[in-house]
């Protein structure tokens, strides 16, 4: 169990993850390890700007999302896994906590970034959820930009689907696949408290490799991978999303803090740790009404890192101190 959490700022906060459940420590080169912390820092420095011009904690985090999707490293967009059928089906969501609007797709290919499909759900619809055929003829609608699946394949990707499906040939349990990619709970988020005092959540992901076609995890799910609240905070979470979905996590960080009075690292703390016991291996990051941040996990490690009115980037992997930028 790790968790980090920055002391509220007067100022603004923004937190993101990339994933967890990373190679043990010492199994990930030094180079590939920068890599990672540069992805994260890149997707810091566009949604700190944002927020340094006084920009809104939902513009934010959308833009740091949409910078997690262009990077290949991570599951979500460009790098999305894929599923036992071989293709790749992607899910993505936003809220705002100012009234608690919100938007997510589920099941899609074809919009370069998931994340701003959800925005279009929220913002261009009655609606808070689309899916499939359905949500891409929306998208199509909206005018967003769309990539051929060239684009969103990667090699690494497409081993690991390989990886996956020997096992299974082989009778092997996918959980036993060792230090590879291919069982990463590959998901992106970010949360963010602006300068207003106004908090939203962006989550966004491939889902899990090997998946079966159709199905859904918890981050396009409300209450479940995604939640915001000005009353008290703004969630995004990665891990093994059936868990995450019956446990309602992202709610229940809100709802310790609403209900019970628990500072945010307590209550994030907390959830992570139960649903770490019932098998929910993950994490999350949070930003609450004052802008601490939050940022736990329950396995070998989670891509992650915040700023807050300082303007420092910092990253991290493991249980570790952050590198500051």
């Amino acid at each position: 169990m790790a968790a980090s959490s920055s002391n509220a700022s007067p100022g603004f906060a923004l937190a993101v993850h990339g994933g967890a459940g990373t190679s043990r420590r010492g199994a990930m080169s030094v180079a590939r390890a920068a890599l990672y912390h540069a992805g994260l820092s890149r997707a810091l420095i566009v949604g700190r700007d944002v927020l340094a011009a006084d920009g809104s904690a939902l513009d934010a985090v959308t833009a740091a999302v949409v910078a997690l999707e262009d990077d290949p490293l991570f599951n979500a967009g460009r790098g999305a896994v894929f599923t036992s059928a071989g293709t790749q089906e992607m899910d993505a969501a936003v809220m705002d906590g100012r009234d608690k609007r919100a938007g997510a797709v589920a099941g899609i290919c074809g919009p370069k970034n998931p994340v701003l499909a959800a925005r279009a759900v929220m913002e261009h619809s009655p609606h808070v959820l689309l899916i499939g055929e359905g949500a891409l003829a929306f998208c199509h609608a909206q005018g967003l930009a769309f990539a051929d699946r060239e684009y969103f394949y990667t090699e690494a990707r497409w081993q690991a689907l390989q990886q996956i499906l020997e096992r299974r040939r082989r009778g092997l349990a996918d959980e036993d696949a060792g230090d590879g990619e291919a069982r990463r709970h590959g998901t992106v988020g970010a949360v963010a408290r602006d300068r207003a005092g106004n908090v939203a959540a962006a989550t966004s992901t491939g889902g899990m490799t090997g998946k079966l076609p159709g199905r859904v995890g918890d981050s396009p799910i409300i209450g479940a991978g995604t939640y915001a609240d000005n009353a008290s905070c703004a969630v995004s979470a990665t891990g093994h999303g059936e868990v995450f979905i019956r446990f309602a996590a992202a709610h229940e960080v809100a709802a310790r803090l609403r209900h019970r009075g628990q500072s945010l690292a307590e209550a994030a703390l907390e959830v992570v740790g139960a649903l770490g016991r019932v098998g929910g291996s993950g994490g999350l990051v949070a930003v609450d009404r004052d802008g601490a941040v939050a940022l736990p996990f329950n396995c070998s490690g989670m891509y992650r890192g915040y700023v807050t009115g300082d303007g420092i980037i910092r990253t991290a992997i493991y249980d570790e101190p952050y590198r500051s930028l």
